[in-house]
């Protein structure tokens, strides 16, 4: 059966626009890697709202307040998580959560929809595997994101605090990011100051660095994937991906360096990935 959900004791809640709302906490066992279904009733018209419009697990739209009926009537599916960011469960005290913090590689784009298989969900299914404390994986990827810009969502500069350093038992975030500031630098009539050095992004990474550090994460870095064959592609900005990937290899900033690049590139071909 299903468990009714509240707000500082109500059965109702109002978002204001730019808000976090964390419900009052509820008594539910839960497993990993369980599914769960959560409905929401929206009184009126809400305006515009968030949006995950890579959402890779379908979710129902139907008319009127129906959250606890077990099938919908009149529902229309579709694929993009509305107003709910996520679940917090409580587990066991040595338990900690690694952020997975990066763009659409991240995120999941390209895979299969109800599959499961962001790389994120595949390395929490693996640690799951495993003996010793729990470690959950929160995929924080927003398609398209910069380090340094905004446009597909906040940067990753301005929505650190809020996707990382807010989250309960964080203890590592995994920084997968910087491709798409390389990339984006390469579209026609772009204004100069949206474009991005090699340089700036080092500068970006080691702000996030301290930012995690000053909150006693450890965080490790990924380097960057081949993206020969993508329309944003150039030689200029191949030379820059092989320098942030050199300073991610080598600077020693990181506690740790996961070689995304080594890992998936073409020998016969390494700025392209591996078929």
């Amino acid at each position: 059966g299903g468990k009714a959900l509240t707000f500082g004791g109500r059965g109702w809640v109002v978002l204001p626009p730019g808000a976090r709302i964390s419900s009052d906490p509820v008594a539910f066992g839960v497993r990993a890697q369980d599914d769960l279904a959560i409905s929401l009733y929206v009184e009126t018209d809400s305006g515009p709202t968030t949006a995950h419009p890579i959402g890779l697990r379908s979710a129902w739209l139907a008319p009127g307040n129906q959250v606890l009926a077990e099938t919908l009537a009149g529902a229309t599916s579709f694929r993009s998580y509305l107003w709910l960011e996520g679940v917090d469960v409580r587990a066991a005290p040595r338990a900690g959560a690694i952020v997975a913090f990066g763009d659409s590689i991240t995120d999941g784009f390209s895979t299969t929809p109800d599959a499961d298989t962001p790389w994120p969900s595949i390395l929490a299914r693996r640690l799951g595997a495993q003996r010793g404390p729990a470690r959950s994986v929160i995929n924080m990827g927003i398609s398209g994101n910069r380090v340094l810009r905004e446009g597909a969502g906040s940067s990753g500069l301005a929505r650190f605090d809020r996707d990382v350093l807010s989250r309960p038992a964080a203890r590592w975030v995994l920084l997968l990011l910087g491709i798409n500031d390389i990339g984006f630098s390469a579209i026609p009539g772009l204004p100069a100051s949206e474009k991005a050095t090699a340089e700036d992004i080092i500068a970006g990474h080691q702000m996030l660095i301290s930012r995690a550090r000053l909150h006693g994460l450890s965080i490790i870095g990924a380097t960057l994937m081949p993206f020969e064959g993508v329309n944003t592609y150039t030689p200029a900005g191949e030379e820059m991906r092989q320098q942030v990937n050199q300073w991610i290899r080598s600077s020693g900033q990181f506690d740790a360096v996961v070689d995304f690049d080594a890992a998936t590139r073409d020998p016969a071909r390494p700025t392209r990935l591996h078929p």
